[in-house]
């Protein structure tokens, strides 16, 4: 049994997630009709809920940053290759519709980012928006909680990077730019293809590669650091847009560049295989033997010195472009560093203590005395 892609949506199943007890598999006994069946759309539903923390803390050796925050769980851009998508089995849910169907909203991020940046304790460092989920997938647009975020680490001058796939970064422009001005601030726009039918279908509602380039021109027109990722590269599908991408971001003003090969962890594998059989069949079998050469002939391998590059004859020919196209579109010249030293730590709300009446100054204590004996009212109470 076939089932026809979804409208708007990455994924093509809704697979059970891996910590069920019970796992169900659908089998074709050739009494399906030989035409794709039809899925049903599928809405989008935002549970907000309230978060005990939100700085995340990870220690992994392969990743500039060891602090990030997630506005959101699941993403709506629905990106089937996404690395995230497990962590929606977490939450006892599909990593597959559900996770870009499903979402989740801190609504009070800003209130408890505010308190973590208020302890004591706190040693400033950089923070990472858009590690996981990103923060402007097409929800932030009416819960703003990734604005409300912004706000608080410019109250704290607190340094920030942003990787998005999403043009809307540009509705913080203000706040990102005299953030820029001190240091602070600095942006990522990630592209995989600039083939709008390859971007429709691997990335169904995230922004058209166009409409990506043009926030990289006004980002850098702000004077914001920007910088692309080339990602996911993904072998005999979207590799031969490497160079055409890093000159294309180069011409809209960024300065910097980086890419990742496809990571296929967990869920991610079967939704990406599926995906690939329906969209593109007979690439199907190349794509995944070479995704199997720069594993060490696997699927995925989670090693931290291969994850994000791969390894082997074709990951090194990806390395080896990457670069030169680098350096002849004169990308990574200088090294953005943000600064730490302009954090100002906010004192914290303090709770208001009542003072015995006998320690009021003497004019205080007269003017309570006389408002209890003009005032009847108090009497009732």
């Amino acid at each position: 049994m076939h089932t026809a892609a979804i409208k708007g949506r990455g994924s093509l199943s809704n697979k059970t997630p891996r910590f069920e007890a019970l796992q169900r598999e659908a089998i074709d006994d050739d009494w399906a009709p030989g035409e794709p069946i039809a899925a049903p759309r599928r809405p989008t539903t935002v549970a907000l809920e309230q978060a005990k923390s939100i700085i995340s803390h990870n220690s992994s050796p392969d990743i500039y940053f060891d602090q990030s925050i997630n506005p959101y769980r699941g993403c709506e851009h629905g990106c089937v290759y996404c690395y995230a998508r497990p962590t929606h089995a977490y939450l006892n849910l599909s990593p597959g519709l559900d996770f870009e169907t499903r979402l989740y909203a801190k609504q009070n991020a800003a209130e408890v980012l505010r308190k973590e940046l208020s302890s004591p304790s706190y040693i400033p460092k950089l923070i990472a928006l858009g590690a996981n989920t990103d923060p402007y997938q097409p929800i932030e647009r009416r819960l703003r909680i990734t604005g409300a975020i912004l706000a608080v680490l410019e109250e704290f001058n607190h340094p920030v990077a942003i990787t998005t796939k999403s043009a809307s970064v540009t509705q913080d422009l203000d706040v990102l730019a005299r953030m820029a001005a001190k240091g602070l601030a600095r942006v990522f726009i990630s592209i995989g293809s600039l083939d709008g039918d390859i971007a429709r279908t691997l990335e169904p509602r995230a922004s058209a590669p166009g409409a990506r380039m043009q926030a990289i021109r006004k980002l850098s027109v702000a004077g914001i650091p920007t910088g692309v990722i080339v990602a996911p590269v993904i072998p005999a599908l979207n590799d031969v847009d490497i160079e055409k991408i890093l000159f294309a971001a180069r011409d809209a003003g960024a300065q910097d560049a980086a890419y990742n090969v496809l990571r296929l962890p967990l869920e991610v594998a079967d939704l990406f295989r599926e995906w690939l059989l329906r969209h593109y069949p007979l690439r199907a079998a190349h794509v995944m033997n070479l995704v199997r050469q720069m594993r060490g002939g696997k699927e995925y391998d989670s090693d931290f010195r291969t994850r994000m590059r791969g390894s082997g004859v074709y990951a090194d020919l990806i390395r080896q472009r990457f670069r030169r196209a680098c350096a002849q579109a004169g990308l990574n010249q200088r090294r953005t560093l943000l600064r730490t030293d302009l954090f100002v730590r906010a004192q914290a709300p303090q709770p208001l203590r009542r003072q015995a009446p006998e320690r009021w100054p003497p004019q205080h204590r007269a003017a309570a005395h006389r408002v209890q004996e003009e005032s009847p009212q108090l009497k009732l109470f």
